[in-house]
């Protein structure tokens, strides 16, 4: 399937660049199922919530694909999603270090 080419064409979670099956289903778990949703979403607020719902830690690449969504959601261009991994890493540091 064809993605969406900018987010007034994303119709469902799927039409989002980087957002397949699986991460369509862990974001529809999270009350997140809508591409509106996504655009209003906390992308680090959401992977937290994943991995806390699922009693597990999800690779931190998976916070990549919700940044790219929630990017994308608010106007920025498809990216892949390990545009976004210095992002993350960053976000994650001032987390850490609770600058964030």
């Amino acid at each position: 399937m064809p993605k969406a080419a900018s987010a007034d064409q994303a119709t469902k979670l799927t039409d989002i660049p980087n957002v397949g099956l699986s991460i369509a289903a862990d974001l529809r778990g999270l009350g997140i199922a809508t591409p509106d949703d996504v655009r209003r979403m906390n992308p680090l607020a959401a992977y937290e919530a994943l991995c806390a719902s699922t009693a597990q830690r999800h690779d931190p690449c998976v916070l990549d694909v919700f940044m790219a969504a929630h990017d994308f959601m608010n106007g920025g261009r498809a990216q892949p999603w390990w545009a976004f991994t210095l992002q993350r890493k960053a976000l994650l540091a001032q987390t850490r270090r609770g600058d964030a």
